[in-house]
């Protein structure tokens, strides 16, 4: 699923978050967007999933040349075209276990027709769902943690685990926020892993945000640069990071 961003401008108060930044990214691409704190990484993926909506601009998602203008959508409209985004603190709920919380994100819309509504329908339903979330568990490995709480998990199992919940929900479009952070390399490298299996085989779209440059390296395709709000930099990654006013502004040279 393609994802289109045009001229959005997003300002809270006095502070102009995001100024006239557009951006395309192709469908089953890998995208990467760095920049400072405060560049307005967050902030446009809040105006994409619909939860922050923009003063100016336009966002659209779809396939080929049939665009949706999603611009103003709530995030629920939007999760349903299978727009899904993980946080820079996953927020898994704590009282659930991991297979639980992949359950969750299981499309039970589904179980909802009058057919469903006897008791032995609906339990099919469960277990589909059920064999589908150890189905992703079984694929990534991840069979030994099905019944662990989050408290449990390391940082990075949190973050692979919130990843893999747009699996359940048959996901097109994944934004990332930082899913690098706080986890060690070796973690960090299986999740790249992750992010390219799931690209390749499932052709979805990924929209990574971060700091970690040698990990977002590895993983995505092209990357775009945000500073103070504007868009000041895009190309291939080796382009990209070597580029001056990108050294300058977010490498510090």
């Amino acid at each position: 699923m393609r994802v289109v961003v045009e001229k959005l401008t997003k300002r809270f108060g006095g502070v102009v978050a995001l100024d006239d930044v557009s951006m395309e990214v192709p469908s089953s691409s890998k995208v990467g967007i760095i920049g400072p704190n405060g560049s307005g990484k967050t902030t446009l993926f809040n105006v994409i999933t619909g939860y922050y909506t923009p003063e100016k601009g336009k966002v659209l998602i779809g396939d080929g040349k049939k665009l949706t203008d999603i611009t103003g959508w709530n995030p629920n409209e939007i999760a349903r075209l299978g727009v899904v985004r993980t946080f820079q603190i996953p927020r898994l709920i704590p009282s659930l276990t991991v297979l639980e919380n992949l359950l969750i994100f299981y499309d039970y819309n589904r179980c909802a027709s009058i057919g469903y509504a006897l008791r032995r329908k609906w339990l099919e339903c469960e277990k589909k769902a059920v064999s589908k979330a150890m189905g992703i568990l079984r694929e990534f490995g991840l069979l030994e943690i099905s019944n662990k709480k989050p408290s449990e998990l390391s940082a990075g199992h949190l973050k692979l685990v919130e990843t893999l919940r747009g699996l359940m929900a048959d996901a097109r479009v994944f934004l990332l926020d930082e899913p690098f952070a706080g986890i060690e390399t070796w973690m960090a490298r299986r999740l790249i892993e992750v992010i390219k299996m799931i690209n390749s085989e499932r052709k979805a779209t990924f929209i990574v945000i971060e700091h970690r440059i040698s990990e977002l390296l590895e993983g995505v395709d092209y990357i775009y640069v945000l500073h103070n709000g504007r868009l000041l930099a895009e190309g291939k990654p080796g382009e990209v990071i070597n580029d001056e006013r990108v050294v300058k502004a977010y490498l510090g040279g």
